[in-house]
């Protein structure tokens, strides 16, 4: 965006903070880059110099904000006057200015805020009294910024705002098309430029200004799409019919003004006649064209003759009358080159009238071609090439055509029904068919069933397709035996009994070998070293259970567990207390040597216990583990397997202030 040789970057616009994170912002920053630590013990020029230093820092940080804002948002006095009148128009002038005024009157009352404190600061005599002068001082200033949040908060929806408008340049080559709602002006945008112009069959769809550009005598041309406009006075106009106001005023550009003869639009001829009366005066110095769009629906020799009369008054009065359609393209192009080259020649008519072409023109000179000689020098173009343009050559891919139609025997048929056809004549029931494109070797596999692979292997091959016949003689046979009688129970015999009675033992057996493998795999106790099991082995039973323990062994003869206690220390126990002998091997039969170690499986409660000789030993560990995990219980603290950080904020890390190198850790 330029006016003269000013360039508007309105994208380029800082971000305005609101008002309360404005001060976060700035006492954040006064934190980081200034000094933290002050003892009362200093001098007090240095106490004085420590907080006045904080104050001179936030104001020249609030300043320096502040000052930038009021630099990079525009100046209505000091842009381009369609910029100018676009933002009144968007924003009221009134309180853009009194936006920026209240943040220009900001800035000097902190000013003079600092001033005042940091010349207090000059006679505080202790720490106490330099700090309530300092803290004093940035309230006012935080007090002050906060009271602007309206105007902060207005200022940023300007600048989002800003940032989304178009990149209009004032000066350049421009065409403006004009008209009332819903008459085609953004078909006409995207037929000419690279724009997408949303286009919707109903009024005001264009709400804002769009910019398309196009190429044309290799120079590029700025195309303006503006909003509908009615005919009404100017001060009932809205804001969207403002805009369009706003750049045929202001933008040296040739106007296109639109208009629909079948009345489709919605408006009759006499009110877009009326409203082109309207906003003539703002066609003043402009090339002017008038443009009948939509002449697919009425072509301009089907008009009455009343119409055709008003165009050609339009024409006398120094319009230029052209039509389009902007449905077929008719016409869309000549419009485009006309208004171009009337544009052109405007410019380069305005520009011979300056005085500054006198002193230019005498050093100019425009040198014109002539014929040497009466040679006709036609174009020259080779003989294959013009046979191939005209048809009389097949290409290649149309000689590919001919070989297959000539293969399979068929001829090229040049009046064959295309799809489009079809799908006219079927309507909605026409349904497009995507196997009759397959280009096979045999054009009689297209609608063959395609093989359905599962594990590399064709479904298909394992499908019998005599399955519901054979299924069906399947279930005439079952229903044959069933009347028959194959199937009726009759009663059972001792032999079948006593068949079951066995089959049960055996179940049982069964159960109580798979007791016994899982009691001699989990046990308890520990398991003894080679050297000790070979002496335990040579060694009678009666002198092997003297032991108060019980030590299990991997390689027993008899699979099960020596508990260590004969016949004579289970005698000396008094029979009064009732204990049960706890040795299968007592046990004879396999019955009762099972179901002891069914029992044997159950898991001791003292299972952490094993290896204490006397129950006084037990106990004391039992005290001292309930002991040592009093204090964590009661101070609720992890243990050393708990994945936690101990220290949350070391202090090496997280005190004093950053030096000038790295901050990442931060």
């Amino acid at each position: 965006m330029a006016s003269g040789s000013k360039q508007y970057n309105f994208k380029s616009i800082t971000v305005v903070p609101a008002g309360k994170d404005f001060v976060d912002i700035v006492l954040s920053r006064t934190q980081r880059k200034t000094p933290t630590v002050i003892h009362k013990n200093y001098k007090i020029s240095r106490i004085r110099n420590f907080y006045t230093r904080k104050v001179k820092y936030t104001q020249q940080t609030f300043h320096d904000k502040l000052s930038t804002i009021l630099t990079e948002f525009p100046k209505l006095d000091d842009i381009h006057p369609f910029y100018a009148d676009l933002m009144n128009v968007l924003y009221d002038k009134d309180h853009y200015k009194l936006a920026l005024g209240h943040i220009n009157s900001t800035c000097h009352m902190i000013d003079n805020v600092a001033k005042d404190y940091v010349r207090l600061l000059k006679y505080g005599d202790s720490l106490y009294r330099c700090k309530q002068l300092k803290r004093a001082a940035l309230g006012r200033m935080c007090t002050i910024m906060k009271r602007q949040g309206s105007s902060l908060s207005y200022l940023e929806q300007v600048r989002q705002h800003l940032a989304r408008l178009p990149s209009i340049d004032p000066n350049t080559r421009t065409l403006l098309v004009t008209g009332f709602p819903n008459v085609g002006k953004s078909s006409f945008v995207n037929k000419i430029t690279r724009a997408d112009v949303e286009v919707q069959p109903y009024a005001f769809t264009t709400k804002s200004l769009f910019v398309g550009h196009a190429d044309y005598k290799y120079l590029r041309w700025q195309v303006i799409d503006t909003p509908g406009i009615l005919d009404q006075p100017l001060e009932h106009r809205n804001t969207i019919e403002m805009q369009a106001i706003t750049a045929l005023a202001h933008l040296r550009a040739a106007v296109l003004y639109v208009m629909d003869l079948s009345e489709q639009c919605g408006h009759t001829f006499a009110e877009q006649l009326s409203l082109f009366e309207n906003i003539r005066p703002l066609f003043a110095n402009k090339p002017l064209i008038v443009v009948v769009n939509k002449i697919d629906t009425m072509a301009l020799e089907d008009v009455s003759a009343d119409k055709r009369q008003a165009l050609t008054a339009l024409e006398e009065s120094g319009a230029t009358v052209l039509t389009m359609s902007t449905l077929t393209e008719e016409g869309v192009a000549n419009v485009r080159n006309t208004a171009c080259d009337l544009l052109l020649a405007h410019r380069v008519d305005a520009k011979t009238k300056t005085q500054k072409v006198h002193s230019v023109i005498n050093r100019l000179h425009v040198a014109q071609p002539y014929p040497r000689d009466e040679t006709a020098r036609p174009a020259f173009i080779p003989e294959g090439a013009l046979d191939k343009r005209m048809g009389r050559i097949p290409t290649k891919g149309r000689q590919q055509r001919l070989d297959k139609a000539e293969r399979y025997g068929d001829v090229m048929d040049t009046d064959k029904q295309l799809k489009r056809d079809l799908q006219e004549e079927q309507g909605s029931e026409y349904s497009t068919d995507l196997r009759a494109e397959w280009d096979l070797e045999d054009p009689s596999w297209r609608y063959d069933a395609i093989p359905e692979i599962v594990d590399g292997r064709n479904v298909a091959d394992f499908i019998d397709p005599d399955i519901m016949q054979k299924l069906a003689e399947l279930e005439a046979e079952e229903e044959a035996r069933e009347k028959a009688g194959e199937y009726d129970s009759e009663s059972d015999d001792e032999e079948t009994k006593l068949t079951r009675a066995k089959s049960a033992l055996i179940r049982q057996k069964r159960l109580a070998m798979r007791a016994a493998s899982q009691a001699k795999k989990h046990r308890n106790g520990p398991i003894l070293p080679l050297k000790i099991r070979d002496r335990l082995r040579q060694m009678p039973k009666s002198e092997r259970g003297r032991g108060r323990r019980a030590y299990h062994s991997d390689d027993d003869e008899d699979g099960t567990m020596d508990t260590g206690r004969d016949d004579d220390s289970r005698r000396t126990r008094s029979q009064s207390r009732g204990r049960r002998d706890r040795s299968p091997v007592a046990r004879d039969s396999s019955v009762g040597r099972s179901a002891a170690l069914i029992k044997l499986r159950k898991k001791d409660k003292a299972a952490g216990l094993i290896g204490l000789s006397s129950s006084a030993q037990k106990k004391s560990a039992m005290m001292k583990k309930v002991l040592g995990s009093r204090m964590l219980n009661y101070h609720g603290k992890a243990g050393e397997a708990d994945r936690r950080i101990l220290t949350p904020m070391p202090k090496h890390l997280f005190a004093g202030k950053r030096g000038k190198g790295k901050t990442d850790r931060r």
